[in-house]
């Protein structure tokens, strides 16, 4: 997979993230840079959370928690330090949504179950 197609299924799962929180009516703040480990800001009943948004196209329950980006050399990866987001918003291609409340530092992966759910993570405001 090129990196133009990993940024766009980042871009789809940001722009639903937004859709989501909105919807459950959390305010959401968009960053205006790249360079932040973290893609939103939500107010979650007065407190900021950063998001971190993932997309998975695979049928298994793994995400990836890599960071990649570009740089005069070329592809960088490198695992989340710590503290570096607050929550994980993962987007299936079947439409599925969850949330994971944690920073996951240092970690490649993490499987996500029916627990993680955002209809069971999130409440109405």
């Amino acid at each position: 997979m090129n990196m133009r197609t990993t940024q766009k299924k980042g871009d789809l799962a940001k722009a639903r993230a937004i859709q989501t929180f909105t919807s459950y009516g959390y305010d959401v703040g968009i960053l205006i840079t790249e360079s932040a480990a973290y893609d939103l800001l939500v107010d979650y009943n007065g407190v900021i959370k950063r998001i971190q948004a993932k997309f998975n196209g695979d049928e298994d329950k793994c995400v990836s928690l890599r960071r990649i980006h570009s740089n005069s050399k070329g592809y960088v990866i490198k695992k989340y330090a710590e503290n570096s987001y607050d929550w994980i918003y993962v987007l299936y291609k079947d439409g599925t949504e969850y949330l994971i409340k944690e920073c996951l530092a240092g970690r490649s992966t993490v499987n996500v179950n029916d627990n993680f759910r955002i209809e069971k993570q999130l409440d109405k405001v």
